[in-house]
């Protein structure tokens, strides 16, 4: 455990900064989100379903922003240098940077969910304890697969222009505003089949390349807590879709699949798998990297 101290005082340096608490403020202007379809099916529930909204959209820029210059940064002032010659293993250093920043993060971002949740419940009432647990438990576990994915391009790259760059490029322009159309692109190469996503094909392939994104794959498991639909979209979307009647451009599972024809691998619980490979693969190959000594 000597990387606690390397932890802690990244998490209070970030703490320091008015860019986490910038996040929080606005959490909490844009996390405060009801929404009649989602008081209609969820009634009380729609609470919870305030913070996926927020997350899904706010976590993935904050990470980037806050998260960037955790590695290249030391590399660029050569300040590296100092912590490599700390009594600490190059792992060990890369686990301390990586749950700082998740802790320096959290912490607002927390406190202000626990400002919306007190308005929710004054407002609609008490929800499911066990439901909320449970988003909260993904949420964070969201929160530190980004950190994983921002710290491990930090520790790739040399410059933090690059750095930067990169990750608002993958993380922010492809697979968080782009994705839903990139999907459709990709599955047509893949099978050459045109897809009309107000008329999807009942084709697994397709559903399980939308939820492969981090956001995608958060979405899919906090909807299956919420009871809000086997999707990768929002869960107020989601709702609307699967209503009778209701067409939308959402591939939601309900609408596509009989229930005996929808294939294993787009069970909601595999969206745990898919976050979870989101949040150790790029951090494993980062530790290789560094391990190497390619950094000094």
């Amino acid at each position: 455990m000597r990387w606690v101290p390397l932890a802690r005082e990244e998490s209070k340096a970030l703490l320091t900064t008015k860019g986490v608490w910038i996040l929080a403020v606005a959490l909490l202007l844009w996390t405060y989100r009801p929404m009649y379809i989602a008081w209609e099916q969820l009634n009380s529930d729609m609470t919870i379903g305030f913070i996926q909204y927020s997350s899904e959209l706010l976590f993935p820029l904050a990470a980037v922003i806050l998260g960037y210059r955790a590695i290249v940064a030391e590399q660029v002032s050569g300040s590296l240098k100092f912590i490599l010659s700390l009594p600490l293993t190059r792992g060990e250093i890369l686990l301390g940077k990586f749950v700082g920043r998740t802790i320096g993060i959290a912490i607002p971002c927390f406190l202000a969910f626990g400002i919306i949740t007190v308005i929710g419940i004054l407002q609609y009432g008490l929800f499911s304890p066990l439901r909320y647990l449970g988003v909260l438990v993904i949420t964070l576990l969201y929160l530190a697969v980004l950190v994983s994915v921002v710290t491990s391009i930090s520790t790739l790259v040399n410059r933090t222009a690059t750095a930067a760059a990169t990750l608002f490029i993958g993380l922010i322009l492809i697979f968080e505003i782009a994705w839903e159309e990139l999907v459709t692109v990709f599955y047509y190469l893949m099978t050459g089949i045109q897809v009309n996503r107000l008329d999807p094909p009942p084709e697994g392939g397709l559903f399980l390349l939308e939820r492969l994104s981090p956001s995608g794959a958060y979405n899919t498991i906090t909807n299956w807590i919420l009871d809000a639909g086997n999707s990768a979209s929002i869960h107020s979307q989601v709702l609307t879709e699967i209503q009778p009647g209701s067409t939308t451009n959402i591939l939601a599972v309900e609408t596509a699949f009989s229930p005996e024809s929808v294939p294993l691998y787009l069970h909601e619980s595999v969206g745990i798998l898919i976050l979870g490979l989101w949040g150790l693969v790029p951090l494993t190959i980062a530790y290789y990297s560094f391990n190497k000594g390619d950094l000094e």
